[in-house]
């Protein structure tokens, strides 16, 4: 099989080939949205989380989708600015992916490098979640995921302001406790 990428679209195949999506076969005449396949790898690394303690005694933990499902799925069903009617969001509660970290704020870090500073005490306060699925699917790069952090902004109406909005990472691929 042979590929051909030109400018951003070649920077798009690099990163969800990290991510472990992978592409297919392009026809030429072929729209972008169908030249690539949204299956994820399970078993690729997907999130690194530094500033904790891991059992091997190092300070930095990397997770596979497969890891962060076998925690344990939270659904947050919600409106958002992002989206059009309720969306259904999948993924883990970062109090329970966190438990145990000592730091008072997390830093989201984006595929783009985006960073929000979060306090940690948002994620048991609001159920705060870093989702992998919306709508049931996995979500894809171009699309917000694979990782993307959600509050329940219809829950309680102060998350329904800029400074949660900011927060709400999407595209994440790290997070630092500090």
């Amino acid at each position: 099989m042979t590929l051909k990428f030109v400018g951003a679209g070649y920077a798009l195949a690099l990163s969800l080939t990290l991510y472990g999506i992978t592409t297919g076969a392009c026809a030429q005449t072929a729209p972008a949205a169908e030249q690539v396949s949204t299956a994820p790898n399970l078993n690729q690394p997907i999130l690194k989380v530094a500033g904790v303690t891991t059992t091997n005694g190092t300070e930095e933990a990397t997770y596979t989708l497969q890891d962060l499902e076998a925690i344990g799925g939270e659904v947050i069903e919600t409106t958002t600015p992002w989206f059009d009617g309720v969306t259904k969001f999948e993924g883990v509660r970062l109090d329970k992916l966190l438990k145990g970290a000592k730091g008072k704020t997390v830093e989201a870090v984006a595929m783009n490098d985006y960073v929000s500073e979060i306090p940690m005490e948002d994620f048991a306060k609001y159920g705060t979640i870093i989702a992998y699925k919306r709508n049931g699917a996995y979500m894809p790069i171009r699309d917000k995921g694979p990782l993307f952090i959600v509050y329940p902004y219809d829950k309680i109406s102060e998350l329904k302001s800029q400074k949660f909005y900011s927060r709400s990472v999407w595209q994440v691929k790290g997070l630092v406790v500090k």
